[in-house]
């Protein structure tokens, strides 16, 4: 296990506590940008790892989208 999927463990469980999804949606956008300059500097494995933690907070972010929505 690698430093940053600590790193993104202990965001998702913060995340996960304040139950924010815009939130959620900032985080994933924050990684997809983070990762941008890494492609360009051929450092692909923690490119990949970013858009993959990308996409895992934008699908919390949808779950809890419509777990407000089904609340209300």
């Amino acid at each position: 296990m690698k430093p940053q999927d600590l790193i993104f463990f202990i965001v998702v469980l913060i995340l996960l506590y304040k139950r924010k999804p815009d939130w959620f949606v900032a985080a994933g956008l924050a990684c997809i940008i983070l990762s941008i300059p890494l492609f360009s500097f051929w450092i692909f494995f923690t490119a990949q790892r970013l858009v993959y933690y990308a996409a895992a907070f934008f699908l919390i972010s949808v779950v809890l989208f419509l777990i407000q929505a089904r609340n209300k």
